[in-house]
């Protein structure tokens, strides 16, 4: 630092008298006199260093990682820990080159430290956040109510008293990551956080169900929402339109993106959470459902050099989980196989992915233009949304690609109906379709009480879910079919006739194998 001329000689010497009369670090010295800024200091070690920078203000911190250091020797030390991957500790300190606090922490955890730099605010504002409290969610704000002081302002009329505080008092800290860390371990995939008139409604989406949580009172909605759009960097000052953010975060060794809307109500912001855990996704067609004979036929169409393959399904039936499966099953360093999709949800090793972007232009249509002049062999749409989509997929299945899509139809014939009805020619549709692939997910039984309810399952007597499926495989009939522009029905009962398995039949096979229930499978395929 005296050398790039951040500190003069004359600032250095008198830190080094502060800091023997009071033993603390230089590092804390420094910007304790005035001769730096904290942020300064922190960007400039993180620059000539090959420490990471960690901006405590935007994580979601697991609880229980928080716990491996107690209050006493964080606050000794001003270190937060962060993160532990295996026997692995990160911590965010000041005196990131100390290495008698690393083997003080080292000795008390029986863990391993790998140091982090954050300013000293940081640090201080994060142990009164994470330590002031305990508990889970369930219990944070109301033990929060309970030592308030007789007479003070509510909490909301506390946090919004000037813009920076917002969301960033103790207990909402405290109850946001609760709630998150909470969700990840129920292996929820979505947050629904509700302003009603008078209260704030929690409710989590476990397969596929939305459970109703411990709400916290309505004083709290503006802190907790606006806690929720810092670490999503939302514009927490904007709440007259929607909004989209994401975080991602760390529990352990899993790592979780999360992605953030807002949508402006009656009553306040609605906020809804989609969890992604990377680590958790099951790749690979039996694991997701897929039994003999209907794999043996999907894999013979994944075998096949060019033609195109449609999954449909409503949102959130595990369309994109299928391509990515399928993808996985024919990945090979032999094959160039390259995506476009909205957002990128899971990296593929080996895969070359690209992200929609409508603030450069970069939409389905244009991005797999560009695709094609990119040698693939193998070319993924995350989703056919429009005409232009359709063309173009159907032109790269045509010149000799392998083209695997999503379509939002109800079932397998209904594919065809909506491309010819955006404007994809008949004829060409015919000589470029290979299949399509309908699917539902239904709720297994519980494997802890065989369906009977437990605490496992909530008492629900479900736990985990897995696909149906419909398999449309194209003969000659179909093709002619498709020229005349028959009906989806007319379709349908065709390939019924032809030995197709509905999405009905296919969940009443796994009904007499006990994997789900027969209540189950009729609620999921009431449109059939």
């Amino acid at each position: 630092m005296l050398e790039k001329g951040v500190i003069s000689a004359s600032q250095l010497a008198a830190a080094k008298i502060e800091q023997q009369k009071t033993g603390d670090s230089i590092f804390k010295v420094l910007p304790r006199l005035g001769f730096i800024m904290q942020d300064q200091m922190v960007e400039f070690i993180t620059r000539n260093t090959d420490i990471p920078r960690i901006e405590l203000e935007y994580l979601v911190l697991d609880p229980k990682v928080v716990k491996l250091i107690p209050e006493e020797l964080a606050r000794k030390h001003l270190v937060m820990p962060v993160l532990k991957i295996g026997n692995t500790l990160t911590c965010a300190m000041v005196d990131v080159f100390n290495i008698y606090v690393q083997d003080d922490l080292a000795s008390r955890t029986g863990l391993t430290i790998d140091p982090a730099i954050a300013t000293e605010n940081e640090i201080k504002r994060s142990i009164d956040q994470f330590y002031v409290l305990k508990g889970d969610m369930d219990g944070i704000l109301k033990s929060a109510e309970v030592t308030q002081p007789k007479g003070s302002p509510d909490a909301e009329e506390i946090n919004i008293s000037r813009s920076s505080d917002i969301g960033e008092a103790a207990p909402v800290v405290a109850f946001v990551n609760s709630m998150i860390s909470k969700a990840v371990n129920e292996e929820a995939s979505d947050i629904h956080v509700e302003p009603e008139e008078n209260s704030l409604s929690i409710r989590f989406r476990i397969d596929g169900v939305l459970h109703l949580q411990s709400s916290p009172p309505k004083q709290y909605q503006a802190s907790i929402i606006s806690r929720i759009k810092i670490i999503a960097r939302l514009d927490i000052s904007e709440t007259r339109k929607p909004q989209d953010g994401r975080i991602q975060m760390r529990l352990e060794d899993r790592r979780i993106d999360i992605r953030v809307s807002s949508m402006p109500t009656v009553y306040g912001e609605n906020i809804v959470l989609r969890l992604l855990d990377t680590s958790n996704i099951r790749l690979g067609l039996e694991q997701i459902g897929f039994q003999e004979p209907l794999l043996g036929r999907f894999r013979g169409l994944l075998e096949r050099p060019n033609g195109i393959l449609l999954v449909t399904g409503p949102t959130g039936s595990g369309k994109t989980t299928t391509l990515y499966s399928a993808i996985s099953t024919i990945n090979d360093p032999k094959l160039s196989i390259v995506t476009i999709e909205d957002p990128v949800e899971y990296r593929l090793p080996g895969v070359r992915q690209t992200q929609v972007n409508t603030k450069v232009d970069l939409t389905f249509a244009n991005g797999l233009r560009a695709i094609l002049r990119q040698d693939p062999d193998v070319i993924m749409v995350g989703e056919i949304r429009d005409a232009e989509t359709a063309q173009i997929a159907i032109q790269a299945a045509l010149t000799g690609h392998l083209v695997l899509a999503t379509l939002h139809t109800n079932n397998a014939a209904g594919a065809v109906t909506r491309l010819l009805d955006i404007g994809v020619e008949p004829f060409l549709l015919s000589s470029s379709i290979l299949g399509v692939l309908a699917q539902r997910l239904v709720r297994l039984k519980c494997k802890e009480c065989s369906g009977n309810g437990c605490a496992s399952c909530m008492m629900t007597g479900y736990k985990g879910r897995t696909s149906i499926f419909e398999l449309m495989i194209f003969d000659e009939k179909i093709r002619s079919m498709i020229l005349r522009k028959a009906s989806a029905d007319e379709i349908h009962h065709t390939a019924l006739e032809a030995g197709m398995q509905s999405l009905r039949d296919n969940g009443l096979e796994k009904v007499s194998q006990g994997l789900t229930t027969q209540e189950e499978v009729f609620q999921t395929t009431q449109d059939e």
